[in-house]
């Protein structure tokens, strides 16, 4: 491939790319550097580069980077990714949103957005655009930088995401592209959309090239494409070559060697190509999102688990699989130089390590400790309205009495709910008497990141019935995942002895690591929650699988002590853990 350089110039013809005038095949894989541990980008840019591939694609998570508005947190982090893509030797395509999808919280909107638009969002609206036009001022300069005509490795900027999959607003799309434009991005547009009619009309944008994404059957998909654009180059944007998994579901596999004929289906067509995934990574910190289940998105809520694998060629650990072998192999009939070695692979675990969490603090001190303020409203409030992205929220309130025994309801709820009347745990829908106090924890899930469902709000949305009747008065304190990056602030918390029952609470314990390397931290007998390595949050880890254990990165473990936090929200059966 031809190395960036100032003035170097990509365009898009009728009949394909051109860089510096000369046809050039884009042969690209997804690699989301915000799933992958920043000392570890070299290495998985490497394995690209080894699989055959010459383009790097990646998505921005506003939310991620904006956790409250006006609050930046590292958005310089995808300059540095394109950097290290350029030192790779290898172009980039960035999604920068401001809808994602990427089975990744709320489609990567800030919930604070979300929220206080409600069906506005991805429209025309002020209310919506506004905070969109701030957070591209923030953004987009990493990106202005480090384009192709400037020397840097950025092919080209997508407008919006599959926004044909949820809207048909044309004007909002225009107002993107323009925006785009007005704040310095001279590389091509593009869209990427379904290879469907009534996606392509409202997904695509006069004048900005349309792709099209899809796992088989290439024929078909590039002629729908070229009933809306008869010319202009071909490219698949998500060859889905793997799956995602939710929690309580099988683990999706697709063959090698289906996927790969699919892959030469795609390049014998003469157009481009971005694997999604070609290395999928972690959805760290839980960033998992969530689906709806129906061919409308509208049913039952699927929990998105923490591994990113997607059956991707390369694994959630940056190893090769048969399906990257298989790739490579179908890479090289099209690429115009050989593909290079593989790079040396990160140092793995070598002495598995195991601890007892032997020390304990119960939920309510830790979300008394840690959480937001301690409020009372009339009506059970959302996550929104506490300002909680990631996390748990407690819900206190009374039923008056005397009155005979009723149904306990909590219509609306969808997530991971724990309810407690006069302490003792009870099951929802449960008759309860009154005068009682009753106490309901939430547990948001993730939000959901496709359809029209996206946006919905967490936590008790319908309130909180006794048989048909309103309780009011409700007391409230929410507990942000984010508060635990305050690693002083949970060590300081008065830890004592576990109870006998497994409650659930904040364990802590040590493991002993004479050499660091990629691990899996296996916690058997746990119920559902969290874990922190050194107070780095490796996600959510749950007893229902498919996944049963979570991956470590090298870089997070160091030599010696290594610190291991567990926020169990259900119940465990076990105070074990091991690091294998």
């Amino acid at each position: 491939m031809t190395e960036p350089r100032a003035g170097t110039a990509f365009t898009v013809t009728d009949t394909g790319f051109e860089l510096d005038g000369r046809p050039v095949r884009l042969l690209s894989g997804a690699l989301h550097y915000f799933r992958v541990h920043e000392e570890q980008w070299a290495h998985r840019l490497g394995m690209l580069r080894a699989m055959g591939l010459n383009c790097v694609e990646t998505y921005v998570p506003w939310n991620l980077h904006e956790p409250f508005p006006g609050r930046y947190r590292d958005p310089e982090a995808l300059g540095r990714f394109l950097d290290a893509v350029r030192a790779a030797g290898l172009w980039a395509v960035v999604r920068p949103g401001p809808y994602i999808c990427a089975e990744w919280e709320n489609g990567g909107l800030p919930h604070w957005l979300t929220g206080a638009v409600g069906g506005r969002l991805r429209t025309r609206d002020a209310a919506y655009l506004e905070p969109v036009r701030r957070w591209f001022a923030r953004l987009l300069p990493q990106v202005v930088r480090r384009q192709v005509d400037r020397g840097g490795p950025v092919l080209m900027v997508q407008v919006e995401n599959e926004y044909g999959s949820y809207g048909s607003d044309q004007e909002y799309l225009r107002e993107l592209a323009v925006l785009l434009r007005d704040s310095g991005v001279t590389v091509p547009l593009f869209t990427s959309d379904g290879p469907e009619d009534h996606m392509l009309t409202g997904g695509s944008l006069p004048g900005v090239l349309a792709t099209v994404n899809f796992g088989s059957d290439a024929d078909a998909a590039f002629r729908t494409l070229r009933r809306h654009r008869p010319t202009g180059p071909l490219m698949c944007m998500e060859f889905w070559c793997g799956w995602f998994a939710h929690w309580g579901d099988e683990t999706t596999r697709r063959d090698a060697g289906d996927a790969a004929a699919q892959l030469r289906a795609v390049l014998e067509s003469g157009a481009s190509v971005n694997v999604y995934m070609a290395h999928g990574g972690t959805s760290f910190g839980g960033w998992a999102g969530a689906n709806r289940t129906g061919d409308l998105h509208d049913g039952a809520f699927q929990s998105t688990v923490t591994s990113y694998d997607y059956d991707a060629p390369i694994d959630e650990r940056g190893r090769p699989t048969e399906k990257f072998w298989r790739f490579r192999g179908v890479l090289a009939d099209y690429a115009t130089t050989p593909p290079p070695a593989l790079p040396a692979a990160p140092p793995v675990l070598t002495s598995p390590a195991s601890t007892v969490l032997d020390s304990w603090l119960p939920l309510d001190e830790v979300t008394d400790a840690l959480g937001g303020p301690e409020r009372t409203f009339g009506h059970a409030p959302t996550f929104e309205e506490l300002d909680v992205d990631r996390g748990l929220v407690r819900y206190r309130v009374s039923v008056p009495g005397p009155r005979p025994p009723l149904p306990l309801t909590l219509p609306g709820a969808r997530d991971a709910v724990r309810m407690l009347v006069d302490a003792v745990v009870t099951d929802v829908g449960a008759a309860v008497p009154g005068p009682a106090g009753v106490e309901v924890w939430v547990e948001s899930l993730g939000r959901v990141n496709y359809g029209p469902r996206l946006g919905e709000p967490k936590g008790l949305t319908g309130g909180i019935l006794h048989e048909r009747q309103y309780l009011h008065g409700v007391t409230v304190r929410g507990l942000r995942l984010d508060a635990f990056d305050d690693t002083e602030a949970v060590t300081a918390l008065p830890f004592r002895p576990p109870g006998e029952r497994g409650e659930p609470g904040l364990y802590r314990g040590t493991l002993d690591v004479p050499v660091p390397g990629d691990a899996s931290l296996e916690l058997p007998g746990w119920g559902r929650g969290y874990a922190w390595v050194n107070g780095f949050c490796l996600g959510r880890y749950w007893s229902v699988g498919p996944q049963t254990s979570l991956y470590v990165p090298g870089p997070v473990l160091r030599p010696g002590t290594n610190d291991l936090w567990v926020l169990e929200t259900e119940r465990t059966g076990s105070a074990d853990a091991h690091l294998t």
